[in-house]
């Protein structure tokens, strides 16, 4: 539970992280697997966002996840490259993406996107928050084409500083993760 309570803390002082982010490339991988090795369907290409905590997917023509939202800090990020910014009392984030994966299975409509961040370090004043975590969006795509309604599973792994707690670990279940429902709108098209 007070696990629960630090992480409700820092979450809105995340929200409002501001400033500019810059890019620097590092290694990493994006995933596409469709059922049966099927082509990645036309309809799943654009832009997709999250009714509620700020999620984007941006699909390529080949399945490949090129750019997303994250839901912690609303910053926008690439595969492969860091991103950085400045939060509100002027310090640091870094934000370093890991594996990447979006999978569609036609016969079920279902996509599933996987999202992981290899590391991440948000400094607000004397506090800091470091870590790393791993995001899976399941579910299926409407007849339309247009919605799209997810099982989103997300796996933490953080750790607060702050003067009360050094080293005070902010962790979801690490077989269960922590579930929500979201539905997603295509919100450009291919």
């Amino acid at each position: 539970m007070k696990q629960l309570l630090v992480l409700g803390t820092w979450i809105p002082i995340i929200c409002l992280l501001g400033g500019c982010q810059s890019a620097e490339p590092q290694p990493s991988e994006v995933k596409v697997a469709t059922e049966n090795d099927s082509v990645f369907p036309d309809f799943l290409v654009g832009t997709w966002k999250a009714d509620y905590h700020g999620w984007e997917f941006v699909l390529a023509e080949d399945g490949t996840l090129s750019s997303a939202v994250m839901s912690l800090g609303r910053i926008r990020m690439f595969p492969g490259q860091v991103a950085r910014m400045k939060t509100v009392t002027g310090g640091d984030s870094v934000f370093e993406p890991g594996e990447w994966t979006a999978a569609y299975a036609p016969a079920t409509r279902e996509l599933t996107v996987q999202i992981a961040l290899k590391n991440l370090r948000i400094e607000m004043g004397d506090n800091v928050l470091e870590g790393k975590s791993t995001d899976i969006f399941v579910g299926p795509v409407s007849e339309d084409g247009n919605t799209w309604q997810v099982k989103w599973t997300s796996f933490p792994q953080y750790t607060a500083h702050t003067p009360e707690h050094p080293n005070f670990p902010m962790a979801a279940d690490e077989q269960y993760g922590v579930t929500k429902t979201l539905i997603f709108e295509k919100v450009t098209q291919k």
